[in-house]
């Protein structure tokens, strides 16, 4: 259902307003009565005949107009039964209540009795246990938070109430102007998915920030949010970075939270820009809110404290943004007014003694440099400093320039009259210069992402293929077994593409030519870390020493199958996994591995399905990257064939869901002609 009645009402009905002061009821009234609202408003409680001198009815049922919106704020008992008595006249409502899923197993049946209720009857139900919501452009606040922020383009949706509180309170002060806030609650119908969608065709909006605890639906999201992304900037601050905070999520929410670098993954690959904290989120939502699309990554800083410029300068490490290296021209114009002691490099030092011509000559020079997107005008107000001025003729530069510009005023009560005229006149201010580089690249990421001539990858699924695994995991079922022997494995890995190393049982190595030294390893669903349980013998190097450790393993494993593999040459040792994240489905985990890998935690993550440029281009950019690159005078590894490798893993992922788990630890890779070898597969059905 379209939720524009929802948000863009003609006529609301507020259920359980109240005329005694600080009741939910009573601040709702107030505030969609007195803030401006022009649509026609109904009061219903049946304890009331009026409220606030107006007409109070005693049920929904006896408005005779039409209702685009209703309001409930009643106990929670008396929510599901209220809207089903009026799903029939009034299909959008807001439930202010709490007591459902977020209190425990009672409140979690009534929530999907009203999810029931909503679907059976075609509703769009926002919350329940939310804030509420605010269009200023309507001035229209349905919510019980008080007051009525600016109009302006930035919407704004949290999975917490409070925290939409205090970021309207905080953003008087920022200058920052919202197109909508939302609240929503236990997100029992309208998720973060259903407001991207949206947001996304709002006219009003220019950059969608959110606040996010857990995310619903994670397959849709990814769908919707790739969309959205290519349309325009969605910025997420998540919370649930460890295992605590995510714990106590759970436990407020009752949402999960999932891994926080695979949300990083997908957020990645939806091109959504992940703020790490309250006061990025803030600054970028501000940021993108007053800039232009960033065209380019080159940067020009203009400063009048060569110290100052030094920590700009170190904020673009590790950035895809650079300083930018300014033509020849640039700096001789910048020469003919500058005294000899300025720097015409970038930063631009302008000197302590810096007036606003200064400024304003440098950045009518940096306006017709054609190799920069972006300025940083970054001042300390020194006794001769006119802070004002120079915050004026910063701002004219806005109004008649394409090029992005960020100002860092560094100080307290020197500069805080010069800050507030800057963010009224749309340019952003930023407290410390890492801050504005991180936005600017962000930004400039975003739009790189966007303008990328990629389609979204698909990975048809081979029915072939399927069928011959699923013929093996139905063999290893009907034996009771947990996961697939190796030779079992071998067979999936090599209908994928992926080689393996020769393995064969224990009872058939006599008269082979093994090709000493090899490995002897227990083949058991019950021994998987083998390593940990002395289940593998490496370095065996002649038959007679073969026997006694064959001898030692079954006694150690009495019940379990054991294999013989040559020892494998030296490579780089990775691993390969799949985990399936009860949020998102299977996402493949890849980097470095050997036996060492749970402590190194050097893996990386991609999301299926994927294409073999956004592999190579992960490969070429994540925590394996040397690998790559050619690492102290070492041949470069084989990134195509590593590439294939992770392309056949996600089509496995994708195909056949009726894994639990799976690992390749390690995976050996050559720097020469040699192909890469599995040494150890496990696949948990």
């Amino acid at each position: 259902m379209s939720l524009e009645k929802l948000f863009n009402p003609k006529s609301i009905a507020i259920i359980g307003a109240s005329s005694e002061e600080g009741k939910v009821g009573n601040v709702i009234a107030k505030n969609i009565l007195e803030l401006g609202y022009s649509g026609e408003v109904y009061l219903v409680n049946p304890k009331y005949a009026e409220i606030f001198g107006k007409k109070c009815y005693k049920a929904l049922s006896e408005i005779e107009n039409d209702v685009d919106l209703a309001i409930i704020a009643i106990p929670a008992k008396f929510v599901n039964q209220e809207i089903l008595n009026n799903s029939k006249n009034i299909k959008n409502y807001v439930v202010i209540s709490a007591g459902f899923s977020e209190i425990g197993e009672e409140g979690k049946k009534q929530e999907e009795e009203l999810k029931k209720i909503a679907k059976e009857n075609e509703l769009n139900i926002l919350g329940p246990n939310c804030l509420g919501f605010i269009i200023p452009s309507l001035k229209l606040n349905a919510s019980f938070a008080g007051g009525m922020p600016e109009a302006g383009n930035i919407a704004f949706v949290s999975q917490s109430g409070a925290l939409a509180v205090a970021i309207m309170d905080a953003a008087k002060k920022e200058g920052t102007k919202f197109s909508s806030i939302v609240s929503v609650g236990n997100k029992m119908q309208i998720s973060e998915t259903e407001m991207l969608e949206f947001l996304g065709q709002d006219e009003n909006t220019k950059v969608i920030g959110m606040y996010l605890e857990g995310i619903k639906e994670g397959e849709k999201f990814i769908e919707i949010a790739g969309k959205i992304a290519k349309i325009k900037p969605i910025v997420i601050l998540k919370a649930g970075k460890n295992e605590k905070t995510q714990k106590a999520i759970s436990s407020h929410t009752g949402a999960l939270a999932g891994n926080d670098e695979i949300v990083s993954a997908v957020f990645e690959k939806s091109g959504i820009i992940r703020a790490n904290n309250l006061e990025e989120f803030f600054v970028l939502l501000n940021f993108i809110s007053f800039s232009n699309t960033v065209p380019n990554q080159k940067v020009a800083v203009i400063t009048n404290a060569g110290g100052a410029g030094v920590l700009v300068s170190d904020a673009f490490s590790g950035k895809k943004i650079q300083l930018a290296d300014l033509e020849n021209e640039t700096k001789n114009k910048l020469r003919e007014f500058l005294p000899a002691e300025s720097s015409v490099e970038n930063p631009i030092d302008l000197l302590g003694d810096a007036r606003a011509d200064r400024y304003k000559k440098a950045l009518e020079i940096i306006s017709n440099a054609p190799e920069i997107g972006s300025v940083i005008c970054l001042l300390t107000p020194q006794e001769q400093t006119p802070v004002a001025e120079i915050a004026k003729e910063i701002i004219k530069f806005k109004d008649k320039t394409d090029k992005n510009i960020a100002t860092v005023f560094l100080g307290g009560e020197k500069v805080e009259k010069a800050i507030t005229k800057l963010k009224q006149n749309e340019v952003c201010n930023f407290s410390f210069p890492d801050l504005a580089v991180t936005a600017i690249d962000s930004y400039s990421q975003w739009n790189e992402s966007r303008t990328a001539k990629t389609k979204n990858p698909t990975q048809m699924i081979n029915e072939k293929r399927r069928a011959k695994v699923l013929e093996i995991i139905a063999k290893a079922k009907s034996e009771n077994r947990q996961a697939l022997y190796f030779g079992e494995s071998a067979e999936v890995m090599e209908i994928y593409g992926i080689n393996t190393v020769e393995s064969f049982e224990i009872e058939n190595y006599h008269g082979r030519n093994l090709g000493y030294p090899v490995v002897l390893k227990v083949d058991s669903d019950k021994v998987l870390h083998k390593t940990d349980k002395n289940g593998v013998i490496l370095n065996i190097e002649n038959e007679m020493k073969l026997s006694r450790a064959v001898s030692q393993m079954r006694t150690n494993f009495p019940e379990s199958h054991l294999i013989i593999q040559p020892m494998a040459k030296k490579g780089a040792e990775l691993i390969i996994g799949i985990k399936k994240d009860e949020i998102f489905g299977p996402v493949i985990v890849y980097g470095l591995g050997g036996i060492y890998a749970e402590f190194l935690k050097t893996v990386d993550y991609l999301v299926p399905p994927i294409s073999l440029g956004q592999v190579e281009k992960a490969l070429f950019s994540g925590k394996i990257k040397f690998l790559f690159q050619g690492a102290r005078g070492q041949k470069k590894y084989n990134v195509e064939e590593m590439a294939k490798i992770l392309m056949g893993i996600s089509s496995f992922s994708l195909e056949i869901p009726e894994i639990s788990e799976f690992d390749i630890n390690p995976l050996i890779v050559y720097n020469n002609s040699q192909e890469a070898v599995a040494v150890d597969v496990k696949i948990i059905i």
